[in-house]
């Protein structure tokens, strides 16, 4: 065991040197393929700022004010082989170079989303979209005139997706309105986190939900006052209808992911983090992969739910593709359930609901001896973790892993979300190696019914951003999409400012966790590379390093920090990935 985490950690160690562009000794110079000429750069190749966000010695910062760090990047075989002035970079064009003028925009390392579900992004092309509807029958309507517009076939499954469980706690809808305007067609409507859904009379019976059926573990079923199911469910009971659902064929999902990744590249990602792929989707991946088809970087996790997966990969070990296109070396575990449903688990009984205190492991789907195994396999173990109990319960699960195999703590294990934690429980963090694996947008959408469900005090521990940095604990940003937004300029700002789109008057929600703007570009550019184990190529823009780059029309970190409300204006222009444009804005 330990010889294959040797191994791991050593082929991600020697990835910055294994392959340089150029030679200094060379009697000939390398001509570039590409240049990004009269650009303003920010490599982030400077050190990281203090635990309280004050930038270090040096950062290319003075009076607050920050400057760009050079105007042009040359690059050859995906790879940057110079960066500096305009004029320094001129001597590695030649008649064959691509030049690309790029009038004053700015220049970051290629941002990263850390938690995705692509499969659920690339089904918005097919699926009917809920995000946003404020009352059942706007949800409801959306599914009809889908209907009305496609004309599928009697009979087929119509999957909507994104009405939030978190608003709607205390309000599920029932099956009857769907099934009075929708009647001919199963179908789910899907929550915005997966942990609320609900269906109408012909998908409660392809999903074999009838007045017999009992509660799934982790789950609760919606009934009547007489006992008869209403055709909401809540948490594990989710995966009833899920599971009716037919699968995508291999093609499809290819596809599916395919529309899903490029929608990624659309908006400034050179590299996303799958969270739980299972079989199905990492055959896809592959798949893509095979075939030279993935526009950008993917870390795909294992589904930890998925026992037959994790024992194929137990056996195959963490992998890196050939391609520098697709990784696999971790695994994402289930703890707990969902804020917003009362779902996660916490230590004392919810605010809102006395004698609820969520629901955990085994009981939610954690499977501890699968886990633990792949994790001492040598694979980097995430888990969903959003109540303060459920971040407990996880933190103890690898301190008692580590207990019995030091050298596992080594593998920059993660926690999805970290929404609430204990006070007691950040220092937990910092000895166990722990990253937090944190979405700003949470904190914009979820402000709102966070303190009734886990009052004032509690709450301080929530999305406690500045707390972990504090307690020297790693962040890495995502949006935990198709959940929340994943637009780069909305979780700037939610980071920097804890506040929605709204531009709500005051200093923000819970002030004192506030991120500055670099450290909340760093959660998805340094920190993301460093949970993916490829700090060594990505993540800064250096020589030597992937040319993975984002190109946007505004200066974020100046802007960020002095009038973040001028995020929203900002607009990505391009998006690099080893070289090769993925996104260009017309």
């Amino acid at each position: 065991m330990l010889k294959k985490i040797t191994a791991f950690m050593l082929c991600y160690a020697i990835l910055g040197c294994a392959e340089q562009s150029t030679n200094e000794n060379d009697s000939q110079k390398v001509m570039a393929d590409m240049v990004l000429e009269n650009a303003n750069i920010y490599t982030f190749s400077w050190d990281e700022p203090s635990v309280e966000g004050v930038p270090a010695i040096n950062a290319p910062v003075t009076n607050d004010t920050w400057t760009p760090e050079a105007n042009a990047i040359a690059i050859k075989d995906g790879e940057i082989i110079a960066l500096g002035t305009n004029e320094d970079v001129a001597t590695y064009k030649d008649i064959n170079t691509e030049v690309i003028n790029l009038n004053g925009a700015y220049v970051y390392p290629g941002f990263v989303d850390t938690h995705t579900h692509i499969e659920e992004l690339g089904a918005t092309l097919d699926d009917v979209d809920l995000k946003g509807v404020e009352t059942e029958e706007e949800a409801v309507q959306r599914v009809v005139d889908h209907i009305a517009k496609y004309n599928p076939p009697k009979g087929q499954w119509i999957v909507a997706r994104g009405w939030d469980e978190g608003r709607w706690a205390d309000k599920y809808p029932t099956e009857k309105l769907l099934t009075e305007r929708v009647p001919d067609y199963p179908v789910l409507m899907d929550g915005t986190n997966g942990f609320g859904a609900w269906g109408n009379k012909m998908a409660m019976e392809r999903a074999g939900i009838t007045r017999d059926s009992k509660n799934p573990t982790g789950g609760i079923i919606h009934r009547y006052e007489n006992g008869e199911p209403n055709g909401a469910v809540r948490n594990r009971g989710v995966a009833l209808y899920r599971d009716a659902v037919p699968p995508l064929s291999h093609e499809r999902m290819m596809t599916r992911l395919k529309n899903g990744l490029q929608l990624m590249a659309n908006d400034g990602y050179s590299m996303v983090h799958h969270a739980g792929a299972n079989t199905p989707i990492m055959k896809a991946y592959q798949g893509l992969n095979d075939a030279g088809e993935l526009q950008i970087r993917v870390s795909a996790m294992v589904s930890g739910r998925d026992v037959p997966q994790m024992k194929e990969w137990i056996k195959i070990g963490p992998k890196r593709y050939d391609s520098n296109k697709l990784f696999v070396h971790s695994v994402k575990g289930y703890y707990d359930g969902s804020l917003g449903a009362r779902g996660a688990k916490l230590v004392e009984e919810y605010s809102d609901m006395p004698g609820q205190f969520g629901v955990s492991g085994e009981d939610y789907g954690f499977l501890p001896n699968e886990v633990s195994e792949i994790l001492q396999s040598g694979f980097q173990v995430n888990i969903h973790a959003i109540g303060d109990g459920g971040n407990r319960e996880a933190l103890h699960f690898f301190r008692d892993n580590f207990k019995k195999y030091p050298e596992l703590q080594n593998l920059r294990h993660r926690i999805e979300h970290a929404q609430v934690v204990h006070p007691d429980d950040f220092k937990l963090y910092d000895e166990l190696d722990i990253i937090a694996a944190v979405q700003p947008p949470f904190v914009a959408e979820d402000k709102i019914w966070t303190v009734d469900r886990i009052g004032q005090e509690r709450a301080k521990g929530a999305y406690a951003w500045r707390t972990f940095r504090r307690n020297n604990v790693p962040l890495a940003f995502g949006s935990d999409l198709m959940g929340y937004s994943w637009d780069i300029f909305y979780g700037l700002h939610s980071a920097i400012t804890r506040k929605s789109k709204d531009l709500e008057a005051g200093d923000g929600w819970f002030p004192d966790e506030k991120l500055t703007s670099e450290e909340a570009l760093r959660g998805y550019t340094t920190g993301a590379a460093y949970a993916a184990f490829l700090e060594e190529k990505t993540g800064t823009l250096e020589k030597g390093k992937w040319a993975d780059i984002t190109v946007v029309d505004m200066d974020v970190l100046n802007i960020g920090a002095k009038t973040p409300a001028k995020l929203f204006d900002g607009n990505v222009l391009m998006t690099i990935v080893g070289g090769n444009i993925v996104y260009k804005k017309e």
